[in-house]
């Protein structure tokens, strides 16, 4: 199993501090504060045997909680590490121009010689997604109304497309492509006006020239470090369709659906996709689970600790107000609150703890979680909602710690026992 940690990332401060100082993000003080515990974090992250960390893509939250994934941030927490992995889960497609996306990915890659990855998602949030994706009338996924399935497909149109131009774009071959939102090159018809189109035509990419004088094909320099291209994920996955997708496409799925045996059905189900495309799949390789860990000396600390952190703030908070908490829905769910949202009151730790979401208690506690996740699916890996920026930096180095000396070497060393005598 590899490990994880995911920020989202946070201004570090207290729900008084973000209402008193509103809005905090625009605060330079308190954002290098942010980038500095992201920094600190990582390396703490990398010491203690953790393979990658990760961020999501969001932006405009002047409340200052999940901060971004730009490209930036991924590059300043590579150049203050050493080994470690670190990317984003995920990009959200419809709101980028695939040929940057493509170049700006492939720059990192070779600046930090392999040690990023990608992750790709449709996006919820139209706060900064619509306006970001305007000229395309994408808007996120999570509307309501009577357009909302006009919405979704629209969405999932235009993110197919993105990640269509993307894998042409990393390709080694000079490409082009005509869809409904793009075309390379532009126009597609006549191609690209260029006036050193004879010096091009003799130093560039053979083909790249058409007999016209103007770019006809687009041939993306660099190319990823990593060939044919980081490794790839897919944010939050909870759909069979999407996970059938991931299959077909080699991306690894992040498993937010935590009940044990959905998560062993979609194993199950990654294995007979990708065999119907002729790829070979052990159970649980190239997926992801996505979970909360607190420990403490017994379940009443550990509980204690989260709910100072994002149990206690973020998901009775913004993430229940977009749905989240209906993820974890139990059966009496269904009785008690038939064809509606649950009520911010069920956001609860005895619930995500229920659906094995919440792993909580001491070493014994979060072991017996463990071995029952391995046990349904083996899944290669783990990803660990953080909660840098909601608890003091203090606590989430000792959660860290916790984990990373109680937990992580039992599983770390069960993966390295599977691997041939060649390896490493």
């Amino acid at each position: 199993m590899k490990f994880m940690y995911f920020f989202y990332p946070a201004i570090p401060a207290s729900m008084e501090e973000r209402e008193t100082l509103r809005p905090i993000a625009a605060r330079n003080d308190y954002f290098q504060r942010m980038l500095d515990e992201v920094v600190e974090l990582s390396q703490f992250a990398e010491d203690l045997g953790f393979s990658a960390v990760s961020f999501p893509e969001h932006h405009l939250h002047t409340e200052g909680s999940e901060m971004g994934s730009v490209p930036a941030l991924t590059q300043h927490v590579l150049m203050n590490t050493k080994k470690l992995m670190a990317g984003p889960i995920g990009y959200v497609l419809p709101g980028w121009n695939p040929l940057r996306l493509a170049l700006e990915t492939a720059w990192i890659d070779q600046i930090t010689r392999g040690r990023t990855f990608l992750g790709f998602a449709r996006g919820y949030q139209a706060r900064w997604l619509n306006p970001m994706a305007q000229l395309l009338h994408v808007s996120a996924t999570r509307n309501t109304g009577n357009e909302m399935a006009d919405v979704d497909a629209l969405n999932r149109e235009v993110f197919q497309e993105v990640f269509e131009v993307l894998k042409l774009a990393w390709g080694d071959e000079a490409f082009r492509y005509k869809g409904k939102y793009y075309e390379y090159p532009f126009p597609y018809e006549t191609g690209t006006p260029w006036p050193a189109a004879e010096w091009t035509r003799r130093y560039g990419t053979p083909g790249e020239i058409g007999p016209s004088g103007n770019v006809e094909k687009i041939n993306i320099v660099p190319k990823p470090y990593q060939r044919p291209h980081p490794p790839l994920f897919q944010a939050f996955s909870q759909s069979e369709s999407t996970i059938r997708w991931c299959a077909r496409e080699g991306v690894i799925p992040t498993l937010l659906t935590s009940e044990l045996d959905e998560v062993r059905r979609f194993a199950e189900i990654m294995v007979e996709e990708a065999a119907a495309h002729g790829r070979t799949l052990a159970l649980g390789q190239e997926m992801g689970v996505f979970r909360g860990v607190y420990m403490g000396r017994d379940r009443a600390e550990a509980r204690e600790v989260a709910m100072r952190g994002l149990m206690g703030t973020g998901w009775p908070g913004w993430a229940h107000d977009f749905g989240f908490t209906d993820a974890f829905r139990l059966p009496e769910d269904d009785v008690k609150y038939p064809n509606q949202k649950l009520p911010v009151s069920e956001a609860t730790m005895e619930r995500f703890e229920r659906k094995h979401f919440i792993l909580s208690g001491n070493r014994d506690d979060v072991r017996r979680e463990m071995d029952l996740l391995v046990e349904a699916a083996n899944p290669e890996w783990f990803i660990w909602q953080g909660d840098q920026g909601y608890l003091e930096l203090d606590e989430v180095k000792r959660q860290l710690e916790q984990f990373g000396t109680q937990i992580m070497p039992h599983y770390l060393d069960a993966a390295a026992a599977t691997q041939p005598a060649s390896a490493g």
